[in-house]
């Protein structure tokens, strides 16, 4: 084999667009190959591009999360470019290769057809297996979401997780509001927007697998002879019907009469009881739904709360992407 054979960018490049493999390992394959087109494609099948078949199974845990907001911020996309290894996902250029691709992303609806679109002079996919022979690591575009409201913002921690948010109008200082809520969604991971959302069904077995767990815990809490923690009757105010109120409500005169309270400051307790018994019974709204969950730059105030302070305007739907 010549380790001096001259080839010009211009068989590189053909070599390149023929096979999806990376600009020097084709030039490379064309120099083992003393020139030969097809010899370089065998060359790059035993090299280049064995490392992308091998690599197919292998799980891209790590990478890159990224958002992007269109120029009249109606739309934004946030992906997740993965690949094997932290020290590669936090590399520059693959971080830079992700924002360029998420660019891209803007212009489409779905994963499917941003693999398909045009990337340079190949399909996305085929510039994810270009990457993967030439970094040697497996790339993928492992997570893709598309979001569209009046008003669009996001917000990125660390490359890590990227966050969307939607809201109903373009308020004042809405780039503030939508930033302090896509962090909120970033952090605290809600999976949807209010407790009216959920399926009855999971709340169903939501409830009955945490009051299991409660009573297991209180099982070695007494053991040690240490509080036990309340069990709780509901875990959402989609369970909380007028009817259930009132019989907290009753319930909780009881306690006050059993305590030897006297009747004409039970109205100064009772509010303090009842705000109580709603926040031991929705802790899986204030886990799960973003509006009920306790803003994280103000806790004395939910999600919804802080919105309100904003005037007439509503967070439309919301979108979140982590890496691993």
């Amino acid at each position: 084999m010549s380790t001096t054979v001259k080839v010009t960018a211009a068989e590189v490049n053909k070599l390149r667009q023929a096979t999806g493999a990376g600009m020097m390992d084709c030039k490379k394959a064309l120099v083992e190959a003393e020139g030969d087109f097809d010899k370089a494609i065998e060359v790059l099948r035993k090299k280049g591009q064995k490392v992308a078949e091998k690599r197919a199974d292998r799980e891209s845990s790590e990478g890159a999360a990224v958002a992007k907001i269109n120029a009249d911020e109606t739309a934004g996309v946030a992906i997740v470019l993965g690949c094997e290894t932290d020290f590669v996902g936090k590399n520059e250029s693959f971080v830079a290769l992700a924002n360029d691709l998420a660019e891209l992303a803007l212009n489409y609806d779905s994963k499917e057809a941003f693999l398909e679109a045009d990337f340079g002079g190949m399909t996305v996919a085929d510039k994810l297996t270009e990457q993967t022979g030439v970094i040697g690591e497996k790339l993928d575009i492992t997570a893709f979401e598309k979001l569209e409201a009046p008003y669009v913002g996001a917000y990125v921690h660390i490359n890590k997780i990227a966050a969307l948010v939607g809201l109903s109008a373009k308020v004042d200082k809405a780039d503030v509001l939508v930033k302090d809520v896509a962090m909120q969604v970033a952090s605290m991971g809600a999976t949807t927007l209010s407790y009216k959302d959920f399926d009855p069904a999971f709340v169903a077995s939501e409830t009955e697998a945490r009051i299991a767990e409660i009573k297991k815990e209180n099982e070695e809490l007494a053991r040690l002879g240490k509080t036990l923690k309340n069990v709780p009757q509901y875990i959402s105010m989609s369970q909380i019907t007028p009817e259930v109120l009132a019989e907290a409500e009753e319930a909780a005169k009881a306690e006050l009469k059993a305590e030897g309270k006297p009747e004409q400051i039970w109205d100064r307790i009772l509010p303090g009881k009842m705000d109580r018994f709603l926040s031991d019974n929705t802790t899986l709204d204030k886990e799960k739904a973003l509006l009920d969950q306790k803003f994280i730059k103000d806790e004395k105030k939910n999600v919804a709360d802080y919105v309100a302070s904003y005037g007439d305007v509503e967070i439309t739907s919301f979108k979140r992407v982590t890496v691993g």
